[in-house]
């Protein structure tokens, strides 16, 4: 069973129950993939909501190397997830909510000491509105 204190999360892929995590190495991986120079800037990258499928594949792709698997992005790109693309949105933005520490159900990010939540806007399952 996933560890989600550990950023950890199980999804369905390619009728495959698998882990993901986004370790540091996966995020550096992403930071690379995604052009940018820092965690905060990734989160920025993703805080809109609007993620391209080349985007979900990297996403999930990186988690699965993270938890061990020797999977390619082109590899991942060929597998399916229940719910098609929205599936695959699902595993994403959840496996984002736990790595960058979101604890509100809006995706807003973890509140800060005022009780507002600065945090990223991770996407959204587009079945939710």
């Amino acid at each position: 069973m996933a560890n989600r204190h550990r950023g950890e999360i199980d999804a369905e892929i390619g009728g495959t129950r698998r882990r993901l995590v986004l370790t540091l190495g996966a995020l550096a991986e992403l930071e690379a993939a995604f052009g940018v120079d820092d965690l905060a800037a990734l989160a920025e990258r993703f805080s809109g909501g609007r993620l391209a499928a080349r985007d979900l594949v990297r996403v999930v792709a990186a988690g699965l190397r993270g938890a061990g698997e020797s999977v390619s992005d082109d590899e991942v790109a060929a597998m399916t997830a229940p719910g098609g693309a929205a599936g695959f949105v699902r595993i994403a933005a959840e496996l984002l909510a736990v790595t960058f520490g979101d604890a509100d159900p809006q995706g807003r990010g973890p509140p800060d000491r005022a009780g507002g939540h600065p945090g990223p806007r991770m996407p959204q399952d587009p079945r939710r509105g």
